[in-house]
Order: C-alpha cells, then structure tokens, then sequence
C-alpha cells in the first residue's frame, strides 16, 4: 500500500525497518522477510525519471504488509524523511546495469548514513566481494586487505569505508557479505543473465568461469535470512559488525552448471553445456558501457575466490543454508526456465 507522510501516521510502538532498493532481488527478499518476523516495513520507491537513470527501477512486487513512501535515494531530504523512527535501515541499492557507479553509490551511502545518524538507526548492507585484489585470494575472511584492481572494487571499499567511519557518529552497521546473487526474484544477475535466458525453457547452460577456479555463490533467501537473524541481535554486535558467507562454494567453477543440468533432467529437459562468449563481449564492449563493465570484473571468473564465514558461525551456531538443487530449482522456477512455469510467465506477461 502507498502511504504519504501527509497522510498518514506511522506505528512507532511497531519495530520499523526502511528498506532502499525494495525492488531488487536482495531488497524484496529482506524485506519480505523483515515483515514475516513482525517488522513494520517501509520502502523509498525511487521515481522512474528516464529509462537507465538512477530512478528506473521496476514497481515494488505485492507484499501487502510494506508501505512505500516516494521519493528518490539521490534525494538526502526524502531519505531522511521515510527514515523517521527507524530502527534499521537496509542500503541495497546500486545503479542499474553497471551504469554510473562513480556518479551515484557514494552519494547514495552518504544519505542513507546521514538518514541513519539522524534516526540512530543501523544500517545493514549487502557487501561485494569486488572489494578483493589478488593479494586478499583464495581464502578471504573479513579481516582481509581490500586492495581491489578494479574501478567498482575501489568505490565499494570507499563505500564501508564511509560506513565504518560513521560509527564514531552514533551509526551502527551490519555488512553481509556474500558470492554471486541467485534467486526465484533474482532476473538481474550473472547466473540469470550468464548461464541461461528467463522466461525461456533451458536448453542450454553458459559457463563463464575458467574450469578449475572456484566460485562462491549467494542463495538470496539464506542471503536475507542471515541478514533478519543478526538485525535481530544487532544491540549486542560490534558497532560495525562485518561477516562473511559461505554460501554455495563451487570448487572448481563447475557445479553450478552441473546442478542446473540435473535439475532440468528430473524435469524432462535435455541440456547442453558450453562455454560463455566473451569473444562476443569484446567486441560489444567496443560500443556499449555494460559489456566493458562486465570485462572488467572478468577475473572473478578466472581467479578462485573463497568467501571464509568463521565469523558468522561463531555468532549465529550456524549460516542459514538451502540445498544447491533446491535452491537452482526454486530459481529456474522463478525465473520461468521450467516448462509449467515458463508457461505460467508467459501467461502472467
């Protein structure tokens, strides 16, 4: 339901979460989960201003128990706004597309922080593992050195760096940090939009990696359960608490395809396996931003990087795990890759 600060008068007595990014995979995922375990959830819904701006995003999916509020998260004003009498706020935006990173995350961050200063709320973060050069690989816990090799590394370590330095400001943060999004509501990603094509049966799977370099995996829903379990104990976490997942670690690059083909055979679909084209890539990033972008953090693929979650076992007893082919099921469902389902997405478009 919308709700206008004009309008309508918030629950304070109600645990109260500001949720920016709602409408991504992680965002919807915490946030739908934040409002089964009895939080008031609020969502900033950017404005759509033009197609690639920061602002075009899709509509909140229906989750009837969210109140969204209007505005952009380039808006400090807004932000500080819908953050009123907030307990936590969850900062899992980011720029569409690889596009205008150097122009809008840290700006971003500086409002959610400013929001979060005002509100004396703590700030929850989805952590990237571009914060990661060489130096940091193969086994990175979260005391690892950030010495990143790319542009994106160099701003999200400027990103908690900023987070870090607020909580000499009365700014409490959490960071997650996990492996390459997937998920049933996760079409913006490099399993949806690498190994395979949403909304179309499978018939054939993309490796991107290089055989033998292993690749870490973050199953979303596990992503937000992690996330709801340590908000829950955040009064007695670190004033910038830090934790790594494990996730779905792909030892030698080849699992998640193996599990993708298996669970396509238990539903009657033949798949081949073949490599990613990133020749094609090349050449296309002679003409366009997102391709170049991709090429850029091609060495995720070629490198093995391994995400160390000591931390988060010795706080929670244990990390929030989903099977691997129960997870690659619930997504290809999700995303419409299996017959009864494609069908259903076809239908509902």
């Amino acid at each position: 339901m919308a709700a206008n600060f004009g309008e309508t008068a918030f629950d304070q007595k109600a645990r109260t979460a500001l949720v920016l990014g709602a409408s991504g995979g992680i965002g919807g995922e915490l946030a739908r989960q934040l409002s089964g375990a009895g939080w008031r959830v609020r969502a900033l819904q950017r404005s759509v201003r033009s197609q690639g701006d920061a602002g075009a995003v899709g509509e909140i999916g229906a989750i009837s128990a969210i109140e969204t509020v209007r505005g952009d998260v380039m808006d400090r004003d807004a932000v500080m706004r819908a953050a009123q009498g907030c307990e936590v706020i969850v900062h899992a935006v980011n720029p569409p597309g690889y596009r205008r990173w150097a122009d809008l995350v840290l700006p971003m961050i500086d409002n959610t922080l400013a929001a979060a200063q005002a509100a004396r709320a703590t700030v929850v973060l989805p952590g990237t593992v571009y914060n990661y050069g060489p130096d940091a690989l193969p086994l990175v816990g979260e005391e690892a050195p950030q010495q990143p090799r790319t542009r994106k590394g160099a701003i999200r370590v400027e990103l908690e760096r900023r987070i870090e330095a607020a909580t000499a400001r009365n700014v409490r943060a959490i960071v997650v940090r996990a492996g390459d999004f997937f998920g049933p509501r996760v079409g913006n990603s490099w399993l949806a939009q690498g190994f395979f094509t949403p909304g179309k049966a499978l018939r054939s799977v993309r490796e991107p990696g290089t055989p033998g370099a292993g690749h870490s995996w973050g199953y979303v829903p596990d992503v937000a359960r992690t996330m709801l379990e340590l908000i829950e104990q955040r009064a007695v976490l670190a004033p910038f608490a830090r934790f790594h997942m494990a996730g779905h670690w792909d030892a030698d690059g080849t699992q998640m395809a193996a599990a993708i083909c298996r669970v396509a055979a238990r539903h009657g679909l033949t798949v081949k396996r073949g490599a990613f084209p990133w020749p094609l890539i090349y050449v296309a990033a002679l003409f366009s931003t997102t391709p170049r972008e991709m090429l850029e953090m091609r060495y995720l693929w070629r490198e093995t990087l391994e995400l160390d979650n000591t931390r988060l076992v010795a706080t929670l007893g244990r990390e929030p795990h989903t099977p691997l082919d129960a997870a690659v099921e619930a997504t290809l469902m999700g995303l419409g890759c299996l017959p009864a389902h494609q069908n259903q997405l076809a239908a509902a478009h």
